[in-house]
């Protein structure tokens, strides 16, 4: 008796009917995903690079609907595709490091029913294929979620949800267009170029990591050092002059991290290495009556800051300052100088190159 084979083509068409009447509703849930996981992570505290949710279009469903089984090339591979296809509707979270995939991870977990956790990269690496460090949900809202009235008609849709680094997404984006999944396939010199890009983008990711890491743990112990007034070690950074700041003339909650890093830099140009030559520079001055003779009432902290800075450096601040050849400040400079003059301050020399004790090493 002959066989008869398997009509994919009438499969794919009655797949695609299936499919359009409920994409609609995968495209609500898409949105509706994609909100719960920015508010949960904003409210973790967790910050991502991107979060985005999509739902398949009709055409990529019908191509997925229709392949053929592996183990039997003329059955096709999902014999109920809306029941057996799980990604529908999907969100990608691309995270920068990879310590916060497992805080994403966490934030997931807490929200959804996980039906399923998998981690590509141990998956991919038992098979011997290339591929990617990405871990993958499927999950449903919760069922408290769903006896909300709003939610009620997305109980039981499966969705994924796929959380990786920003590298680990490159190397996933470059994989569709690699031909060669196995690595028992792929000629020895592709072969060994894939595996040192594959090395290459951990090695990235886990230096990234180390980098944040030691970054964070400069910064604290930095504010240390400041708080206990040992300056000589701390090197000025937007952090750290911050600290001292507050420390010295009281915090301002009016200025931002970007006051503090344009502070840094013009510091550098000035010949400021460490905290010490800042706090020798600073320490012979009353903030508040340097002030005063030159706005006439006290001012925030940086403006008080920059108002020391001039009177105890005089000129040198003027030559060295790196915004003193705009017409604007080549003529307030001198002006505020002379306020200062006016109002009986000795208006000092200090130059931090000539600091010689307190030089960072």
């Amino acid at each position: 008796m002959e066989e008869v084979s398997f009509d994919f083509d009438q499969h794919r068409e009655q797949s695609i009917d299936d499919f359009r009447e409920v994409r609609g509703l995968y495209e609500s849930l898409a949105e509706t995903t994609e909100r719960i996981l920015r508010d949960t992570l904003n409210a973790a505290n967790v910050s991502t690079h991107s979060i985005q949710a999509r739902t398949k279009t009709v055409d990529s469903f019908g191509n997925k609907a229709s392949k053929p089984s592996s183990a039997n090339p003329l059955e096709p591979k999902y014999a109920n595709p809306l029941e057996e296809i799980t990604d529908l509707s999907a969100a990608r979270i691309i995270t920068y490091l990879p310590g916060t995939i497992s805080d994403v991870c966490s934030c997931i977990e807490s929200e959804f029913s996980i039906l399923e956790k998998i981690d590509k990269a141990d998956e991919l690496m038992d098979e011997g294929k290339f591929g990617y460090h990405s871990v993958h949900f499927l999950v449903t809202l919760s069922e408290e979620r769903t006896r909300l009235s709003e939610y009620k008609r997305f109980t039981g849709l499966v969705f994924e949800i796929q959380v990786r680094t920003i590298l680990q997404h490159a190397w996933a984006e470059m994989e569709h267009d690699i031909q060669y999944k196995s690595a028992s396939v792929i000629p020895a010199v592709i072969r060994r170029r894939f595996i040192a890009l594959a090395g290459m983008l951990e090695i990235a990711d886990r230096e990234f990591q180390a980098l944040q890491e030691d970054d964070q743990a400069l910064r604290v112990q930095a504010r240390k050092s400041v708080k206990s007034g040992n300056f000589s070690n701390v090197e000025i950074t937007p952090d750290a002059l911050k600290t001292y700041l507050d420390g010295k003339l009281g915090s301002d909650a009016r200025q931002t991290d970007v006051s503090y890093e344009i502070c840094a830099e013009y510091l550098n140009h000035l010949g400021f290495t460490n905290l010490q030559q800042l706090d020798n520079c600073l320490k012979p001055y009353n903030d508040d009556s340097v002030c005063r003779a030159l706005w006439g009432s006290r001012q925030g902290q940086i403006t008080r800051f920059e108002s020391v800075l001039l009177a105890s450096m005089g000129h040198i601040y003027i030559e060295r300052h790196p915004w003193s050849k705009d017409d604007y400040w080549k003529k307030a400079f001198p002006e505020w100088l002379q306020l200062i003059v006016e109002a009986e301050i000795i208006i000092g020399s200090y130059d931090p190159l000539l600091d010689i004790g307190n030089q960072k090493h």
